[in-house]
């Protein structure tokens, strides 16, 4: 139990986040709002109730009292022993293309007292799942990255269909037509189809063993194939950042000019890096973590990591269908048993083409703060989408996380209501790096100075990104709370100037 006294008021709720257990007592108290050290993750400490993602469940509250000066907390035993859970019951006429922002749509409906059908449609063959689990541990099965059971959606009453994919809408008549030639009508529609990644193109890039990750089928594939071989990574994905040592397969990012930094493999395997390109919104960030002056390049470095900077890949060669090499521009040539490609990603929106739905030039779907498109009815979250950043004076962004889509997905929810509530979040990313915490919040895109605090050479310092003369977004290693508490400050809506974080 955790015991928080704000002001002259005592609260006592549960000590850990429910999403993967942080300790709460070290993390950022700001009025009634709690926020996780570790992912951001926000709770009222009067309800327990969530603020801010990526948890999905509330944490429990317990009765205070206060008697001669001592404090009394009155909770059950079972409660205290089992995990938070969110009591709230019951959610549309939506056909929901789903994924992360799409799940949480749905629950925060029945949370909000919706009672109608909800259908989830989904192309995979899975309830939406953790993802950024499927590059930290890449021996888990489909079911152990689960961010809920099925179970959990039937006693909702969330219809899930799985293996579902769209291919078409049709506004006017409010319909979604399936691959298999099914369609179903809706009264109002969540289009929540995240991003794949990007396609190499190079001769040699339909090779046996190139692989993208992108499921817990790729996880599994990708490590059961780079045991014991050469392999190669091209491209700048974030993904490759959090592929540990259970993985065999290291961390991938760029230098401050731009030029991506990619690690090919774990210390006891010959590694090589590819210099590739990304799309993802936090690789700010990497700018400078991945500099070749900081740290986390080092520790790569010293895992027996190979850089290669500077670099294009040229071409894929194979033998009996299989890559068995990879040439760089320069003429250098890499032994590759297996290719790992993160080259960035783009909107899953094919399927809208030719519609009247507003998307920008790379196929994201055009929305405002409310989640809602320029379709009535519809709604848009997630990787899909490009949205109004408060922290970029407006300007409109997509930004591939799962925090953020569940942010999406719980506004879209509210707004479908008729509650008129605008987004209001600071994206938040994390990983690990040889057990080293990273942890980056906010929008640094655009940004034109940064502060250092900290010592780069023991590991352990806190970055803060300037611009206009005020911090933007924060990147940290080895330094919680520090970017949960900047992150507090910048939802509050204060500003941070340069001479502050000084």
């Amino acid at each position: 139990v955790l015991l928080v006294r704000n002001r002259k008021e005592f609260s006592a709720l549960g000590s850990k986040c429910p999403h993967y257990g942080a300790p709460l007592s070290k993390g950022v108290l700001r009025g009634e709002r709690l926020r996780c050290p570790w992912h951001g993750a926000c709770f009222n400490i009067r309800t327990g109730d969530i603020e801010e993602y990526p948890s999905l469940d509330c944490i429990s509250c317990f009765k205070v009292t206060v008697e001669d000066g001592k404090v009394f907390v009155t909770a059950k035993k079972k409660v205290l022993t089992s995990p938070a859970v969110d009591e709230h019951e019951q959610l549309l006429g939506l056909a929901s293309l789903a994924g992360v922002a799409a799940l949480v749509c749905a629950e925060t409906l029945r949370q909000e007292g919706f009672t109608g059908r909800i259908v989830m449609a989904t192309r995979e063959r899975h309830v939406p799942y953790d993802k950024s689990r499927l590059s930290k541990e890449m021996d888990l099965k489909a079911e152990d990255v689960y961010l809920r059971k099925p179970e959990f959606l039937n006693a909702q009453g969330i219809e899930l269909w799985t293996e579902k994919e769209a291919v078409a809408v049709d506004f006017q008549k409010q319909k979604v037509r399936f691959v298999d030639g099914s369609s179903q009508k809706y009264h109002q529609l969540l289009i929540a189809t995240g991003s794949h990644s990007s396609f190499l193109k190079v001769p040699g890039a339909d090779l046996q063993n190139v692989c993208v990750l992108q499921t817990p089928e790729d996880s599994s594939r990708i490590s059961k194939l780079a045991t014991g071989k050469n392999l190669v990574i091209i491209g700048a994905s974030f993904i490759g950042t959090r592929l540990d040592k259970n993985s065999r397969v290291p961390a991938p990012a760029r230098d401050r000019n731009g030029t991506s930094l990619q690690p090919g493999a774990a210390a006891e395997l010959p590694a090589c890096v590819l210099a590739g390109y990304s799309c993802f919104y936090s690789s700010t960030a990497w700018n400078f973590l991945m500099n070749t002056q900081t740290s986390p390049f080092q520790m790569l470095q010293n895992k027996g990591v190979k850089f290669h900077m500077k670099s294009e890949l040229c071409e894929l060669k194979g033998k009996d269908g299989k890559v068995t090499e990879a040439v760089l521009a320069n003429g250098e040539k890499l032994p590759a048993d297996v290719v790992v490609v993160g080259i960035g990603s783009a909107p899953n929106s094919s399927f809208l083409k030719g519609t009247s739905i507003a998307r920008d030039s790379k196929g994201a779907i055009l929305v405002d703060l409310h989640m809602q498109t320029n379709i009535p009815n519809v709604f848009a979250a997630g990787d899909v989408v490009s949205f109004p950043v408060a922290l970029l004076s407006g300007d409109r962004s997509s930004i591939h996380h799962q925090q953020v889509a569940e942010a999406h997905g719980h506004f879209a929810a509210l707004n479908m209501l008729k509650k008129e509530k605008e987004l209001q979040t600071i994206p938040f990313f994390w990983t690990t790096l040889f057990g080293k915490s990273i942890r980056y919040a906010g929008c640094g895109k655009g940004y034109t100075d940064t502060v250092v605090k900290g010592s780069l050479e023991q590991q352990k310092f806190l970055i803060f990104y300037i611009r206009d003369g005020l911090v933007t977004a924060a990147a940290s290693l080895n330094c919680d709370p520090m970017v949960s508490l900047i992150a507090e400050v910048l939802y509050l809506g204060k500003q941070i100037s340069k001479e502050e974080a000084e």
